[in-house]
């Protein structure tokens, strides 16, 4: 059929089952969104910003495992989606970015609202396409989609000239298609799984460690399955939280820089560790040449360039996270391997249960762990959890019980603030029937506030938490601990009652001074059909701990004053 460019994006996208787009227009891709009024089976949002769009997408991706769109216009609108497109690029998340662009003969001159997105772009995305010739969208849509979902997931961008978006062509969008060069490796080496498989059997203190690649490949059942069959403790990282159901007597949650107590011991004192999707980044590994210092790593991975990048493997294997774990499963059945009661998990467990901390804090200001603890028992079954970043993401990671996947979303890599809200709006536009609550530090909520209107307009309800203490409070945290209190830059002064902004932006809200409100609060927030939020003024002195200092050891955490107990086991069962 012959279509306008435009159009040929808008049927690629219905094509691949995806039912949302995410954008903010502009003249650049006027022509484009000309096809999108007379659009009936496709819902577009218009945020408030671009930077809202591609947020949108990441959780529309996030909670739904399809690709999330975003649109922009050229210039100002392209660069403000490229924090959007950074972070899902640090994730592995997989987005389309499509930005308008000026006409193709003036491309070059620095016409009005030019810009070299596809150069801005190029280090950001797994593949960047400039589309020149219009004949060429429907081959080029199609590896974007492809190019997104497969191997190790990721953005790509198109930059769509203005005058390729009203060419006319003849559409024939491919089912399939080989691209050249690009073949991910997905089954692992049987001889290396097998090599694993022995591995695990002999170890004596082994230990899981699954990261973002679990929700990626769908592999948390494997992976779930493989510590049931071993009776082997299991950590997860913040992008892999709820792979592993939390409630899980061999999960000991996340490790790292504001991990728990219980998953560092357990990491710096196994003598074999199971990697699985994940890319040993700084937040988890501390000081790199105190890591883990008595294990032998198995690192399984899709992506070659992750496997010795920060952490040198005994033994690498490449391949589908699902795919790799099944195989080994198979293997470790063959070998008859069983649960044993060892020393060794019994010392993980009881330091894992001297790992908990007080929740029922009575005092005012309210502390962040009543909140978290009377979330998690209000929350409806059914809940994803979004977080800004900052001290309350910590807080929410280390305490919240999450009991799935694609049920928690963050910002990992990129930690970027502002994430949260339009995240929720992406998440609640895949997930409609789940209750989606976003977790934001005031500072965090003042950068994007106004997709509250994009949540009340396009009936997005979800709710939202505001941790208030008037700081910027992980920053204000490391000036306390590491630059002698000095605060500089880190005090929001007076901030608005966003109470009544969110009532301002047409949702309701409630401000809650007492721990005793808080469960009232969340009650009536779940039972709203809108937009609702909670504002809850909290200690600013209240640190996030247990915390490594920036290039310290796991073995070398700062406790907090509930870790007492936890410390002392650590020292009795000390290697």
């Amino acid at each position: 059929m012959k279509i306008s460019g435009g159009k040929a994006v808008l049927e690629a996208v219905k094509l691949e089952g995806i039912k949302h787009m995410f954008g903010f227009p502009g003249g650049a891709v006027l022509p484009f969104y000309d096809e999108i009024a007379a659009e009936t089976d496709l819902v577009h949002i218009l945020t408030r910003h671009e930077q809202g769009a591609g947020h949108a997408a990441e959780g529309y991706a996030r909670a739904s495992g399809k690709t999330g769109v975003c649109v922009s216009t050229s210039g100002p609108g392209g660069t403000n989606l490229t924090t959007p497109v950074a972070d899902a690029f640090l994730d592995s998340i997989p987005i389309l970015a499509i930005t308008g662009q000026v006409v193709t003969d003036l491309i070059g001159n620095d016409a009005f609202q030019e810009a070299d997105l596809f150069g801005i772009m190029m280090p950001i995305t797994k593949h960047n396409f400039k589309v020149l010739d219009a004949n060429e969208l429907p081959h080029i849509l199609k590896m974007a989609f492809k190019l997104t979902r497969t191997g190790r997931p990721g953005p790509v961008h198109i930059d769509l000239p203005k005058d390729v978006q009203s060419a006319i062509i003849d559409f024939n969008y491919p089912d399939d298609i080989v691209i050249p060069g690009y073949q991910p490796n997905l089954r692992g080496h049987p001889n290396q799984i097998k090599r694993a498989a022995e591995m695990l059997v002999n170890a004596e203190r082994p230990l899981l460690l699954g990261g973002g690649g679990l929700i990626s490949s769908s592999a948390h059942q494997e992976f779930t399955a493989l510590a049931e069959m071993l009776a082997c403790p299991a950590v997860t990282t913040l992008m892999a939280k709820g792979a592993m159901d939390e409630n899980h007597p061999l999960h000991l949650g996340q490790p790292g820089m504001h991990g728990r107590q219980a998953a560092n011991y357990a990491i710096q004192n196994a003598d074999l560790i199971l990697a699985v999707g994940c890319r040993f980044d700084d937040r988890i590994t501390g000081k790199v040449q105190t890591f883990a210092p008595h294990a032998k790593i198995i690192h399984i991975d899709i992506d070659t360039a992750e496997l010795g990048k920060n952490i040198v493997a005994t033994l690498p294997i490449v391949g589908d996270a699902r795919l790799v774990l099944q195989d080994l499963l198979a293997i470790l059945k063959k070998l008859n391997a069983k649960a044993a009661d060892t020393e060794w998990k019994k010392r993980v467990h009881a330091i894992k249960e001297a790992c908990n901390c007080n929740y029922a804090y009575e005092e005012a200001p309210i502390r962040p762990e009543r909140i978290l603890y009377e979330l998690g028992q209000c929350a409806p079954k059914n809940s994803i959890f979004v977080t800004e970043v900052g001290q309350h993401q910590m807080f929410a990671m280390h305490f919240l019980k999450v009991d799935g996947p694609r049920k928690y979303i963050s910002s990992g890599g990129l930690g970027t603030m502002g994430f949260g809200l339009p995240a929720a709006l992406g998440a609640k536009a895949a997930r409609p029937d789940a209750t989606v609550i976003d977790i934001s530090g005031d500072g965090s909520l003042l950068m994007v506030n106004q997709e509250m209107a994009t949540s009340i307009e396009n009936n997005l309800p979800v709710v939202i938490t505001v941790f208030n203490n008037s700081w910027l409070g992980m920053v204000r945290q490391w000036q306390k601990m590491f630059f002698g209190k000095r605060y500089s830059g880190t005090s929001l002064g007076q901030s608005p009652d966003f109470v009544k902004l969110a009532e301002a932006y047409g949702g309701e809200g409630v401000r809650i001074e007492k721990p005793s409100e808080i469960k009232e609060g969340f009650e009536r927030a779940f039972k709203a059909n809108h937009l609702f939020l909670l504002e809850i003024d909290i200690d600013p002195e209240w640190d996030c701990l247990p915390m490594v200092p920036p290039g310290g050891s796991n073995s070398g955490m700062i406790p907090s004053n509930a870790c007492i107990n936890v410390v002392k086991k650590m020292h009795e069962y000390k290697y």
